[in-house]
């Protein structure tokens, strides 16, 4: 029999998740007599560790995906995705060219050496493009002086035959916190001014549930937004929860109890015994540590269900184990179900937050020897 642990994934709640983002933005749209815009389904990392099938079935209702991976993209192409794939690093030698062509994809461009890469394939059909702007993240894009050269010169490319519609877009760096929108955007705007129509791309998870008025059609030009984390049931706010937003958890990580310990004052757990009981103690193991992808740095306090009992981790996470306080539930015994995080256990984020990191890392991080149920 394998160890206990696995994960599942609901793909009806990534529906779900998808219909809350697109009535957010229905609701924009309405109040501003304007048009919903249409949303690319960030995919990326493996759908952020959920599996690129699930995503396929979840997210069909959303008009375009978007990920990183060439790889990723011709998967989704084969399994019969017909819309919409964005690149969002782009193409990286000019080999990739070919891929990008075969499979109808567009490609983020964020440097001058693309350009010269596209200007130099031989390519069967006209290449969608997505300019990027360094909006003040300086991860990415054109910085605001270079932009509209590198609009010209992709202009240029149009006239030639490479390249097809040429959108622009941008990434908020703090969409999530006080400093807000306003300042990159404006940026954007009055950088990308009168260059021409195209499709806009500048909302990620945060803006696009904080700010998604800025993401509504007012003309011509087609608006896309790129939730990501959202999607799968995790927050992309310090301070609002994922229920509260009224997002499902696609993702549940669970184990059982393999071991129970009894525990007098003065009594250690773990390696380098970093915690020592001071009261009598009944403790569970649990089959779940770092190589499982549960991270290794969450403390003592980290909440844990057992049994449908809220209670919490104690000592130091190993590779394979780690132990909770079954103190307060002495009906738990071997066998009884542990929830990690997701549907009936704590939220991704709050497990996230108890290890001094984000819900992302955690579901990004499901280690590949944790077996995966898919549930619609």
């Amino acid at each position: 029999m394998p160890r206990p642990i696995h994960a599942t994934i609901s793909v009806s709640a990534l529906s779900h998740n998808l219909d809350v983002v697109r009535r957010r933005l229905d609701q924009a749209a309405q109040a501003v007599a304007g048009r919903a815009p249409s949303i690319w389904a960030v995919i990326k990392a493996n759908a952020y560790g959920h599996g690129i099938d699930a995503a396929l079935a979840g997210f069909s209702a959303a008009q375009g995906l978007a990920m990183l991976d060439l790889a990723e993209a011709v998967r989704c192409r084969e399994a019969g995705w017909g819309g919409p794939i964005l690149l969002l690093e782009g193409f990286f030698q000019p080999a990739d060219l070919e891929l990008v062509d075969r499979y109808h994809l567009t490609t983020t461009v964020h440097t001058r050496e693309q350009l010269d890469m596209l200007a130099q394939a031989r390519l069967s059909r006209r290449v969608d493009i997505m300019l990027k702007l360094n909006s003040g993240m300086n991860r990415l894009g054109f910085a605001p002086d270079a932009y509209s050269s590198a609009y010209t010169r992709a202009k240029q490319l149009r006239e030639q035959g490479v390249l097809g519609s040429i959108g622009k877009m941008m990434h908020f760096a703090c969409a999530d916190g006080p400093q807000g929108v306003a300042g990159p955007l404006q940026v954007f705007e009055s950088v990308t001014q009168g260059l021409g129509s195209g499709p806009i791309s500048v909302c990620n998870s945060a803006a696009t549930l904080r700010y998604p008025e800025i993401a509504v059609t007012r003309g011509d030009e087609a608006h896309w937004v790129r939730p990501g984390i959202c999607l799968y049931g995790a927050s992309p706010f310090e301070d609002q929860s994922a229920e509260a937003l009224g997002l499902l958890p696609a993702m549940s990580l669970r184990s059982e109890i393999i071991g129970i310990q009894d525990l007098s004052v003065g009594d250690e757990i773990g390696y380098g015994a970093t915690f020592r009981a001071d009261r009598p103690m009944r403790i569970g193991v649990v089959a779940c540590g770092y190589a499982d992808g549960y991270p290794r740095h969450a403390g003592t306090g980290t909440p844990i269900v057992v049994g449908g009992a809220r209670t919490r981790l104690v000592g130091r996470v190993s590779m394979d184990m780690l132990a909770v306080d079954l103190t307060s539930v002495p009906a738990v015994g071997v066998g009884t179900p542990v929830s990690l995080w997701g549907q009936d256990g704590p939220s991704v984020d709050e497990v996230a937050q108890a290890a001094g990191t984000i819900g992302y890392e955690l579901l990004c991080a499901l280690a590949p020897r944790v077996p995966v149920k898919r549930t619609s």
